[in-house]
Order: structure tokens, then C-alpha cells, then sequence
């Protein structure tokens, strides 16, 4: 019977660090990444430098759907990344008058604005004609905070190839950990 060749101590140590870096990209890039919040555009749901984790898998399975918080590339500079509720899906007619959102002609509830604007959407570059229905493979996002928000009002659509996935988890602060809703 031979005798297992034993690898020297550095080399073990390289293999694990080698493997743990592989193993540690595969999960960013694929599975779960970490966020940070610079902003207060999602006051009172995500606060300034909250870190949250987002499902990067999630989209292959589902579409983002209405009222979800989702991380997605900025679309004015997509180096960037904004992280907005979603409000409108591909089909829905959207219109906004007096701070109040409407959906397929029905004021929606959103018991997680405390920042009320009084915003009526107009036609703008982006948005030609008001009501608008989202197109396909886009999503009209909001932030919470509509008072101190630049979102969907003032950039269009977030595109479906650019969501990175939704926000499942606020880790940081300790005293604020859980779900965001």
C-alpha cells in the first residue's frame, strides 16, 4: 500500500484561500450580494447605510412584481445602482396626481409613504402621454421617501435586463435587522 503524499502547510492554505475566493465570487455574482444604502430616498423602509442583501437568483425564477423592493442598475449612469419599490409592471396604466398614485384607474394604498409629495405627473421626455402604460420588460419605480426621491418620475423605466433582484434581508443596523417591507 503506498503512502498518501501529505501537501506542505502553505500549500494547503493556498488551495483554501484559492477555493474560498472562487466559491465567494460564484455567490456574489449568481446567488445573494450585499448592498449598502447611501441615500434617504427609501426613508422609513431602508435607511442611510443600512446594508441589505438582495436575491440575485430570484429573476431567474419570477418577475419583479408590484411593491417589491428591488436593487437595479441606475439608468442614467448603470455603473450605479439604485435600490426603489416597485410600482408599476409591464401592462399596468400608471398616473399620479396630487402625490397619489394610480394604477389601472385605482388609487393604490401605500401605507409605507410617511414623505408625501404633492407630484401630478406630466408629459415629459420620458413619458410622452399621461396616464402611460409601462412597456414590456419594464418597471416604472418609486422610492419611498417621495419628497427627497429620484426615481422613475424623472429618469423612465427601470429595464428587466438591469434588475439585479429583490431586497429579502437588512442586516446592519443590529437594532433594525430583519425584512423590510
Amino acid at each position: 500500500m503506498a503512502a498518501e503524499a501529505v501537501k506542505p502547510w502553505w500549500r494547503e492554505t493556498i488551495e483554501t484561500i484559492v477555493w474560498a475566493f472562487i466559491l465567494a465570487m460564484i455567490i456574489r455574482t449568481f446567488i445573494v450580494q450585499a448592498f449598502w444604502i447611501p441615500s434617504g430616498s427609501m426613508i422609513p423602509t431602508l435607511e442611510v447605510n443600512d446594508r441589505v442583501l438582495v436575491a440575485k437568483f430570484w429573476n431567474w425564477f419570477f418577475e419583479p412584481s408590484r411593491g417589491s423592493l428591488y436593487v437595479f442598475k441606475y439608468p442614467m449612469d448603470p455603473d450605479r445602482d439604485f435600490v426603489k419599490r416597485v410600482i408599476a409592471v409591464p401592462g399596468d396604466i400608471v398616473d399620479i396626481k396630487d402625490g397619489v398614485v394610480y394604477i389601472n384607474g385605482k388609487p393604490i394604498q401605500e401605507d409605507y409613504v410617511t414623505h408625501h409629495d404633492r407630484y401630478t405627473m406630466r408629459a415629459n421626455r420620458f413619458f410622452p402621454e399621461v396616464p402611460f402604460k409601462v412597456p414590456e420588460k419594464k418597471y416604472f419605480m418609486l422610492g419611498d421617501n417621495r419628497s427627497n426621491s429620484q426615481d422613475s418620475r424623472y429618469w423612465g423605466y427601470a429595464e428587466l435586463k438591469d434588475m439585479r433582484g429583490p431586497v429579502f434581508f437588512r442586516y446592519w443596523p443590529l437594532n433594525r435587522i430583519g425584512i423590510p417591507k
